[in-house]
């Protein structure tokens, strides 16, 4: 931390997507933001870490970097993280927990580097260390630099505070916001998911088109620290301007349960005016009345749930409606298997690189609007 007290704060996301969150980061007023691996740092002080976790729609967590320094043993980071000034952010009566990984280090044992910090923060702060404390301090032993970072998150950003009810497969809210910006959607356009499941491509369009800040409904970790201010906290909550969508969004999906459930997702997230869900198979689905808009979803895999060869006439079926019935419209189609996506018939652009999803590597296919 610099003595005008900004910092560095690191927005994680999916390696592969570093680009597109580094977009929207700028986009919000972020002017610093820089694509890294594994995600995209920016240079602040505590309102920017809370407007991080309010605004942006593909961090996974906010990181807040507290202080940097070089290790070579066990009893050299003990001596220096004594010195980090611990009482400045956490409380002594909030319980914390410490994670460490250690690379290319001559510190190499990540459970002991773990024992060192959690003792200098308990004898220096009072604080108790329990293994399911909300607050983590995140430390990184990298090439003898151990950097050390508070997870101002808390639950993964993705949690929005109204999904209850989530169909199998689920693409989290995060990733799929970026898949989104990926394909040019930034709410001006209708959009179709045909294969909507638990509605999440559908409620992230209608928030994005209403202006809705994904934090609005759930808490964050940076609420337990010592250098919280409530009253700016809430002013910033407050500012929030929403519009009414000048589009409508639109999901499908053959399973009742499936349509039930992104019913009432929607209606938690405040956003059921302007979407609509209904029952359908690919077969049946007509293009929404109106302009041409982006037409996404999260296709079946084939590992997690159904063998490819019998996946295969659903995404044949898919592109022949979409061909068909969708001229002027764009696809992004997300799946494990490019033979699936091209059983589609669809013209697709060139992809860019796999991007890690629930142990798999899924890949983006896109299409120009459709003749």
């Amino acid at each position: 931390m610099t003595a005008d007290g900004k910092f560095e704060i690191f927005l994680v996301t999916a390696p592969g997507l570093e680009a597109a969150l580094c977009e929207e980061v700028r986009s919000k007023g972020f002017n610093s933001a820089k694509a890294v691996p594994g995600g995209v740092t920016i240079r602040g002080g505590w309102p920017e870490v809370w407007r991080a976790n309010l605004w942006v729609r593909g961090a996974g967590r906010v990181l807040a970097v507290i202080d940097a320094f070089r290790v070579q043993h066990l009893a050299q980071l003990d001596h220096r993280a004594r010195q980090v000034r611990w009482a400045d952010i956490l409380s002594r009566e909030v319980p914390f927990r410490v994670e460490v990984t250690c690379k290319k280090s001559r510190i190499y044992h990540s459970g002991a580097a773990a024992e060192r910090i959690e003792t200098a923060i308990r004898e220096e702060l009072g604080a108790s260390c329990t293994p399911d404390a909300d607050i983590l301090v995140r430390a990184r032993i990298e090439h003898d630099v151990c950097t050390i970072a508070l997870d101002t998150s808390g639950e993964l950003l993705h949690k929005r505070g109204y999904k209850e009810a989530v169909n199998k497969a689920p693409m989290r809210e995060t990733m799929a916001s970026l898949f989104l910006r990926q394909c040019g959607y930034h709410g001006t356009e209708p959009v179709v998911d045909p294969l909507c499941g638990s509605g999440t491509f559908v409620i992230e369009a209608a928030e994005i088109a209403a202006r809705l800040n994904p934090g609005r409904a759930r808490h964050f970790a940076f609420e337990q620290f010592v250098n919280f201010d409530a009253a700016a906290w809430q002013q910033m909550r407050d500012a929030n301007k929403p519009r009414t969508p000048t589009a409508h969004f639109y999901g499908s999906d053959r399973d009742a349960g499936a349509i039930e459930m992104s019913r009432a997702n929607a209606e938690r997230a405040g956003i059921a005016a302007f979407t609509e869900f209904r029952q359908c198979s690919v077969s049946d689905l007509i293009a929404p009345a109106g302009p041409p808009g982006l037409v996404i979803a999260n296709a079946p895999y084939g590992t997690r749930l159904g063998d490819k060869q019998e996946l295969a006439p659903l995404y044949r079926a898919l592109g022949h409606t979409l061909m068909t019935r969708f001229a002027g419209w764009r696809v992004g189609i997300i799946t494990i298997e490019a033979s699936l996506a091209h059983a589609t018939g669809l013209p697709f652009l060139p992809t860019a690189a796999p991007v890690a999803h629930g142990g798999l590597r899924v890949t983006l296919f896109q299409t120009a609007p459709l003749p």
